[in-house]
């Protein structure tokens, strides 16, 4: 008889932050349902939603754009557990959403989901990275009958801007 182990399940600690109103923005139970599915190593993470004035002055001092993107992912440990922040600008994710024919929440998994893969090491500054790291996302969002978001419906697909600002 062959013994096997079964694969540990990654643990998160996850934390949501509302610095903006959050009627129409997804719960935590979505968010952390989201962010465990792209899981592949224990994480303490902090999510928080901000408005365009704390996502720009983020950007401009992290990564030297004076603009708000729609993901910033910091990384503060990467070691077991992964440590780090996700920011979420929540004006950004809803324009991005209607410009594309998404509905929001749908574009905040993706997003969730690419800042976790990115506090988990994944990158897409080459080609190959970036058909790694978008093909995992496809897969995660699948799970939530999620559309490929790299095949928008109604206008070109906008890929995530975060970098992990942080290291």
């Amino acid at each position: 008889m062959t013994a096997f182990r079964a694969r540990r399940v990654p643990r998160l600690t996850l934390s949501v932050q509302y610095a903006v109103a959050a009627d129409a923005l997804p719960k935590p139970a979505a968010l952390r349902r989201w962010a465990r599915a792209a899981l592949e190593r224990d994480a303490v993470v902090a999510l928080r939603f901000v408005g365009t004035r704390e996502g720009r002055t983020l950007n401009a001092f992290y990564r030297g754009k004076d603009c708000a993107t729609n993901v910033l992912t910091f990384v503060y440990d990467d070691m077991m557990p992964v440590e780090g922040d996700l920011v979420l600008c929540a004006p950004v994710l809803r324009h991005e959403a209607r410009a594309q024919g998404k509905r929001l929440a749908d574009h905040c998994a993706h997003l969730v989901v690419h800042g976790m893969l990115h506090l988990q090491g994944y990158e897409h500054d080459t080609d190959r990275d970036a058909r790694a790291m978008e093909a995992r996302e496809r897969t995660v969002l699948a799970q939530f009958d999620i559309a490929d978001p790299y095949r928008a419906p109604r206008a070109a697909p906008v890929r995530p801007a975060s970098h992990a600002a942080a290291r």
